[in-house]
This record gives C-alpha cells, structure tokens and sequence, in this order.
C-alpha cells in the first residue's frame, strides 16, 4: 500500500481563488453560464425568471437585459454555443395565449448574447414541460431533453412524468416531434418519484448520453443514431439513498439531481462518460457530491466516488460538473459548509486531472452566506471551462437579496483548501507507505483524538482511534498491511476535538 498524493488539511482559507463578481441583486437564481467557441472574451449567462447577461471581457463587466418572447419566459435558463458561435436559449413557457409550462422555447443569438430572436418550441401537446438541458453535436445539430408533466403536482396515480427528446437540424429554427425515451415513469409530485435531472451529453462519434433520477434510482440511456432510437431497458448507475429530493437546513428545497458529461479531448479519457449528483446515503446531516463513470459507453458503472474531498460530516449540495474539452479536466462547483456548525455556506470548486480518481478542491466565494429558508433560493449552480479558463456561476443571499455571482479563475490556481495548523505540529510520514504509517501531533491541551480509514465514498472502513489524550506530542502507527481493506482508494483522517486536521489520501 503506497500514500501516492501529499497530505491535505481539512477546511480553511481559500488559495488564489480570482475576484467575485455580482452581476445581478435582487431576486435573480438558477443561473447557466457558457463561452463562446471560438473568442473566450465573449461570456453569457442568465437566471430566473427572465435575465440575461453578457460580457465582452472575459467575465470583468456584464451587461444585464431581460429576455421576452411571445412564447412567454418562465425561467430553467440554459446556454449553449454551437460550434460557429451561434448561441441557444432554452426556457421554460407561460404565454399569453397558451397555458403555464405548455411547452420549451428555444431562442437564439447571432451576435454573442446581446439579441435574440422570437424562438421556437417543442413538446406543445397539452402537458407541463419542465427542466430541459440543451446540448449541440459536431454538425450543430440542437438536442434537447426534458422531463414531460402529465399534471404537475397531481397526487393521481395515472398522471406520470416521462423523458422526452426533441432535435432541431435546422439551427433552432424548428423541433422534431417530441418523443418518450425513459422505461420507467414517474410521478407527478415533483418529488424522489419523478424522474429527472436529464442532462444531455454528446460523444465522441456523436452519442447522445443521458442520465435521471427517479424512483428506479439513478439510470441512464443513450442513443447512437441521432436521437432516432434509444435503449429499450435504461441501464442503472447506482441507487440515490434518501432520493434526489432531500432537505438541507437554511434552504427552502435542495435536489441532487444528476448532471451527464462526456470527455470529447484526444486526452487519456477521451470517451468516458461522467455522471455527477449529490445525495445523502452517508446520512442526513452529511449530503455529499458523487461522480459515477464509463468507460463502455454506460453499459457498466463505477461505484459512486465523492468528490468534496473532506469528512467533516457536513453538507455539500446543488453541484454542476463541466469537462475541458481541451484535455479532459473535470470541473465542478457545489455549496459547501465544511467550516461551520451551522447554516453558514461557501462554494468551492473541485478539479480532477485524471478522469475521476483524485479531486482538488478550492473556496472560491469571497463572502459566507446563510441562506433564508423563506427565500426562494433555486435548484442549480453552474460552470464553464475552454481552454483551462474556468467561469463558476452560483446564487448567493447576502444582505438580504438573492444575487447572481461569478468568478474567471485560471486552472493552474485550482489549489487544494488549506489551513494552518503549525501550532498542532501535525505530520504524517512515511510517504509513501509500504506497510505502516504513522500520523505525528501535538497536543496543547487534553483532546478528544480521533483516528479513521475511510473508502472514497465517505464510508468509514476502520477505526484506528478514538480517544483522550492529554497535552504532549504523540506518534500514533497505523498498521496499513493487516488491515485487509479491499484494493482501492483511501483517506486516512484525523480529528481533534471533532475538527478535521488533516486528511491523507492514498491507495492499496
């Protein structure tokens, strides 16, 4: 067994995170962020209900407008460039002539985000229609995927929730026929029983990957034809303990729902599919963010990997994941409270440089907040990354307003969360590990010490300590080669007075 990365102290100040930006106060939330293709000076973004903004400059300044449509602007905002630069606007519906979320509307750009045309819709048949995701193919051929409402909210066992797809061929112009794509259906309560969370993703070959959440667990699907044909029996990645819908203190709903992405670079990982959500199978007051991944196309799965690279039994939630195209690079951004024993949130960024296997993880808010439970505060973050510019987009409630924030950072800065902890003299040695380790501390007073293995889910697998012990300097050895864990990924832990002091990961 060898400790193959340098130790990491638990939760802390931030490194080299880049300057905050709030481009909307008020009551602005659920925002999506995307780069243009080919100019990354060229940023846009958008929020509830019916914001958009835009940047010139690389995320420094933005300009904020209000987008209208005959279709009606009801929010779910989603961005995505096709490859020429033509920018697409997805949204949910309440028109004036028609019915509350009686269909998609799609508008486009031609000139970066400052204008867009009336649009386009799909799914209009008589049913709600809700969180759709939009994503483009080398041919700039338009997908869309979303989740189908027989009645929203209806507690009738016959009305059920469904996947649907649509494509434009013709740059947004028009829509195919909406069509059914899941097995399973679910209900309408908008709760762990409804499925969704679907979240196209587009191959190497032009794929279309997609994964959702619902009663069947978490499962996906895909298609190799364009969206013309698709799985009879969706393929299941891993169960969702507690379901997608879960409670997080301070906020007024939280949902785990997943986000698909697939490695497109000529990088080592080129082909894997992503799949990321959070989900509180480590218990209720410790939700955690997930990744599961493929590398034969989704016919099978790896075993979920956290991603919040601590243990400090507290809740991180509402993550998106991006990948670099350029390279492979992962990329999320989640809330966070690592740091507190109460409401009191962060956001951070992870980064995984090696498909999935280790994660950074990084503050990169300026200011904690403590969400309102009576303030709508929204279902999503997001993030986007070219070329290792990375643009984080989240929601905040500070001084009493939701706001929309961002932060550019560079991918070289993306550091691992540090604090300082000299005045404990903690050690952990050697490095790597052959068959014992040993973890070097000191006490300034007598302290609970406590000493544990856990696997890359955030399950503990081994107690090595728990204990008090009184001020001095102690040299605790783990017994690495007897303790028959399974081959795999580690992290040894160690806490004083439950406070998290550092964190080691290794592998066997």
């Amino acid at each position: 067994m060898k400790i193959f990365l340098p130790f990491v102290l638990g939760a802390g100040i931030f490194l080299n995170a880049q300057q905050n930006v709030v481009i909307h106060s008020g009551t602005p939330t659920e925002p999506t962020i995307a780069i243009h293709p080919t100019n990354p000076n060229i940023v846009v973004a958008a929020a509830n209900i019916n914001n958009y903004y835009f940047s010139t400059n690389g995320g420094q300044n933005w300009t904020r407008r209000t987008l209208t449509s005959t279709y009606g602007v009801w929010g779910d905002p989603v961005m995505v460039f096709d490859n020429t630069g033509n920018l697409f606007f997805g949204h949910l519906s309440n028109p004036s002539s028609g019915s509350w979320l009686d269909r998609i509307v799609v508008q486009k750009s031609t000139d970066g985000g400052v204008t867009y045309n009336n649009g386009s819709f799909a799914g209009l048949n008589g049913k709600q229609h809700d969180k759709q995701w939009l994503a483009v193919d080398t041919n700039n051929n338009l997908y869309m995927i979303w989740t189908q409402f027989d009645s929203y909210g209806s507690t009738n066992p016959n009305h059920k929730t469904s996947i649907l797809f649509a494509k434009s061929t013709d740059g947004g112009a028009s829509w195919s026929t909406a069509k059914k794509i899941n097995e399973v259906d679910g209900d309408c309560n908008d709760e762990d029983n409804t499925v969704e969370g679907a979240v196209p993703a587009i191959g190497p070959n032009n794929e279309m990957y997609v994964s959702w959440a619902g009663a069947a667990g978490l499962v996906f699907d895909r298609s190799l034809d364009g969206g013309n044909t698709w799985l009879t029996n969706d393929i299941k990645i891993a169960d969702i303990p507690g379901g997608w819908d879960y409670m997080i203190p301070g906020v007024d709903r939280c949902n785990g729902l997943p986000v698909t992405a697939c490695d497109v670079s000529n990088g080592p990982n080129r082909g894997t599919i992503y799949v990321n959500w959070s989900d509180q199978r480590n218990g209720t007051d410790n939700t955690d963010i997930f990744l599961s991944k493929s590398t034969d196309g989704g016919n099978t799965w790896s075993a979920p990997i956290k991603v919040n690279n601590d243990n400090s039994g507290k809740h991180q939630f509402l993550t998106w994941m991006t990948i670099d195209q350029s390279n492979g690079n992962l990329y999320f951004v989640f809330y966070d409270r690592r740091s507190y024993n109460d409401n009191r949130t962060d956001v951070y960024i992870a980064k995984s440089t090696d498909g999935g296997q280790t994660f950074t993880n990084m503050k990169i808010n300026e200011i904690t907040f403590t969400p309102n439970d009576q303030i709508f505060f929204g279902d999503y973050t997001n993030i986007a990354v070219k070329n290792g510019r990375v643009h984080a987009i989240w929601g905040d409630q500070v001084g009493g307003n939701s706001r929309i924030v961002t932060a550019a950072i560079n991918s070289d800065q993306i550091l691992q969360t540090v604090e300082s902890h000299d005045d404990h003299q903690i050690s952990f040695f050697p490095n790597p590990v052959v068959n014992e380790a040993f973890v070097s501390y000191k006490l300034r007073e007598e302290s609970l010490v406590e000493i544990n293995i856990y696997d890359m889910s955030g399950k503990k697998v081994h107690k090595v300590l728990k204990e008090k012990q009184g001020y001095g300097k102690y040299i605790q050895k783990i017994d690495v080669e007897h303790l028959k864990l399974p081959r795999g990924n580690y992290l040894c832990e160690l806490k004083v007075n439950h406070e998290l002091k550092k964190s080691v990961k290794f592998i066997k």
